[in-house]
C-alpha cells in the first residue's frame, strides 16, 4: 500500500514537479540538507574546475567525486585523466560520468566512455548523466528515441564494469525518460531547491553554488552533493577500493613467498 501511494503520488506530481523545479532553481541556489540524516559529503567536477588539489578538497570532508569523462560518441574532457590519477591518491572514493548524447548512438558512446575510464580507475558505478541541453527542452525527443540510445548505452556499461550505471538526471528529465523504464538503475537526482523526498534516489546534487577550496579553474562553483545513507551504508556499499588495495597486498605476500 505504501509503495503504491508513492507512485499514485509520483503520477500526479509528475508535471507539478517539471514546474516547480524551474520555478525553485530561480528561487533557491542551494537546497536544505539535513546533514544528520545525510552525513556522506560529495562533489562533482570537471574541465570547470581545472587544477585540483585533491587532498585539499579531502580536508574539506569530500568522501565521494564523480569526475566528467566523456560526451556522446566523441569527446573526452581533457582533466579526467589528470583527475583519475590525482585523486586515487586520496580517500575520496571516485566514479566518473558520461554526458549522454540524444544525437549519437549507445553503442559509440559506451565505447567513447570505455576507452577514458578503466575498470580499476573507479570504486563507485559509472554514470550516465541525461538532461536536456541545445535546444532538447523545446524539442523534446520522444521517449522511445531516448530509449533506443539509452538502453544499449547503459547495457554495454554494466557488462564492461560488472555494475549497474548510476543515472544522473534533473526533474523534469527523470519523469519523462527514467521513472518508467529505468526505475532498476541507481539513481542520482539534481534537486536544486528541495530534498527530492517522494523517489528512492542514491545521490543527491542539492548545489550548484557550493565554494571549497582546492581548484583555480573558471568555474567558482562546484557541485554539492550527499548520499542516502550513513557513513558505514557508504562504506559497505562502495568498499571496492579496499578491497583491491587488499587484494593487492595478498598478491604481493605470496609473489614474496
Amino acid at each position: 500500500m505504501k509503495t503504491l501511494k508513492r507512485n499514485i503520488l509520483c503520477t500526479l506530481l509528475g508535471s507539478v514537479f517539471m514546474t516547480a523545479t524551474v520555478a525553485g532553481a530561480m528561487l533557491f541556489s542551494t537546497a536544505k540538507v539535513n546533514k544528520a540524516k545525510y552525513p556522506v559529503f560529495g562533489v562533482d567536477v570537471s574541465n570547470y574546475q581545472g587544477d585540483i588539489n585533491w587532498q585539499e578538497l579531502e580536508s574539506q570532508n569530500v568522501s565521494f567525486a564523480f569526475i566528467k569523462a566523456t560526451e556522446g560518441s566523441g569527446h573526452t574532457d581533457e582533466s579526467v585523466r589528470r583527475n583519475l590519477d590525482r585523486a586515487a591518491g586520496t580517500g575520496i572514493k571516485v566514479s566518473a560520468y558520461h554526458f549522454f548524447s540524444f544525437d549519437s548512438a549507445g553503442d559509440t558512446q559506451a565505447d567513447n566512455f570505455i576507452s577514458a575510464v578503466g575498470r580499476d580507475e573507479i570504486d563507485m558505478p559509472p554514470v550516465v548523466d541525461i538532461e536536456y541541453y541545445g535546444d532538447k527542452r523545446k524539442n523534446k525527443p520522444s521517449q522511445a528515441e531516448a530509449e533506443s540510445i539509452l538502453k544499449p548505452l547503459l547495457s554495454r556499461l554494466e557488462a564492461y564494469y560488472g555494475v549497474k550505471p548510476i543515472i544522473y538526471t534533473t526533474l523534469p528529465v527523470y519523469f519523462r525518460y527514467v521513472r518508467e523504464s529505468f526505475s532498476d538503475y541507481p539513481l542520482w537526482i539534481r534537486s536544486v531547491g528541495f530534498e527530492p523526498d517522494l523517489m528512492d534516489w542514491k545521490f543527491w546534487q542539492y548545489s550548484d553554488k557550493g565554494t571549497l577550496t582546492g581548484y583555480n579553474g573558471d568555474e567558482e562553483h562546484i557541485d554539492l552533493n550527499v548520499y542516502n545513507g550513513s557513513e558505514e551504508d557508504f562504506e559497505r556499499e562502495f568498499a571496492k577500493s579496499t578491497k583491491k588495495a587488499d587484494d593487492s597486498a595478498v598478491s604481493t605476500r605470496k609473489a614474496a613467498t
